[in-house]
């Protein structure tokens, strides 16, 4: 589950691509982003043809040095199940018993 980072010069937000892979997608009918930099809203990532799921996002470099995220995993049948970012920058002990991924933002 690789994460890329553009640093932007024109302003103060570094472009994060949050990829899912195939493998790791487990067969999910969806997959959903949660992160404190949207208030832990799901965001949807767009499913590619090679089974990948994708979404690009542009997260502020003059706040937190850095976010807390995780993924939400949707089943054909339904069933949910949250997992972390094999790539994360690192990890943090979440409120729920598990930990969620860290992404840097500064450079």
């Amino acid at each position: 589950m690789p994460i890329n980072k553009q640093f932007l010069k024109s302003r103060p937000e570094v472009k994060v691509t949050f990829e899912v892979e195939k493998a790791a997608a487990e067969g999910a009918e969806q997959v959903l982003l949660l992160g404190e930099f949207n208030q832990w809203q799901p965001i949807a990532l767009k499913r590619m043809k090679s089974g990948e799921f994708k979404a690009t996002l542009n997260l502020p470099t003059d706040g937190p040095s850095h976010f807390e995220y995780c993924y939400r995993l949707i089943q054909p049948d339904g069933e949910c199940r949250y997992d972390n970012d094999w790539a994360a920058d690192g990890y943090v002990p979440g409120p729920f018993g598990r930990d969620n991924s860290v992404v840097r933002v500064n450079p």
